[in-house]
């Protein structure tokens, strides 16, 4: 009986030896992922990125069936990016931008309530911050642990960015048409100028489009695109950019 228990207790120890080491290991490897994040974000304080996860995916599936396939893309500083086109997307995807701290809680909880009630995913509530995020680093999978890897690189951006040059990150990294990303590519894309030069319509179809880009080609304006259009126009004299 005392053998028994004496191999218990030595068998109950190695489980517990392994599940420390395991347990260990595994911290380890989600501090060093972490670490790898924020060293980008630090980077990023001062030098844009060469691309990101968003665009890496997206040339790979244009390459599938086009090997030369190539992005637009044309990096453009905080400065050079019409106000118009700032305010507007401020506007259409997260009027909280400037006050917020990453997160916007209200209207999280109402993207909850009106989910539960239609018992499918019908809204989202993800702010500028959130979704540059995801374009950065993530892929566009569906999981409680990429929403928590957003949420921790959300933090990340905004305690170590600032809201200009988060939305400076945003508007040139956005994805605007098929291949097309950036303000500057966008601008050329849509309307033949410059980023600096997009009136406030411009700005307006570029920000009502944003949800879903690639299904509009250079001047096709739908109902619902018209529609969207007039109320950003609307929203754009109260939005607060940084």
């Amino acid at each position: 009986m005392a053998a028994a228990r004496g191999r218990a207790l030595r068998v109950a120890r190695t489980a517990w030896k392994v599940f420390c080491y395991g347990l260990g290991t595994l911290v380890a490897v989600v501090l060093a992922v972490q670490c790898w994040f924020y060293a980008h974000v630090l980077w990023w304080r001062l030098y844009e990125p060469a691309s990101t996860a968003f665009m890496q995916a997206r040339i790979e599936r244009l390459r599938e069936k086009d090997p030369k396939a190539k992005l637009a893309h044309q990096w453009v500083g905080y400065e050079r990016i019409s106000a118009q086109l700032k305010r507007a997307v401020v506007a259409a995807e997260d009027a909280k931008f400037v006050g917020h701290e990453g997160f916007d809680w209200e209207a999280i909880s109402k993207a909850i309530e009106k989910n539960e009630k239609k018992g499918r995913v019908v809204a989202g509530a993800s702010t500028i911050s959130q979704q540059l995020a995801k374009n950065l680093f993530l892929s566009g999978e569906r999981s409680w642990v990429r929403k928590g890897q957003e949420a921790a690189i959300t933090w990340m951006l905004e305690a170590t960015l600032g809201k200009r040059r988060i939305l400076e990150l945003y508007l040139n990294f956005a994805e605007w048409g098929e291949g097309v990303f950036g303000a500057e590519a966008a601008a050329r894309y849509h309307f033949g100028v410059g980023a600096a030069a997009l009136s406030a319509p411009q700005a307006a179809f570029l920000a009502a489009i944003l949800p879903s880009p690639r299904r509009y080609a250079p001047g096709r304006i739908t109902p619902y695109v018209a529609s969207r259009i007039e109320t950003i126009l609307a929203r754009m004299p109260a939005a607060q950019i940084p």
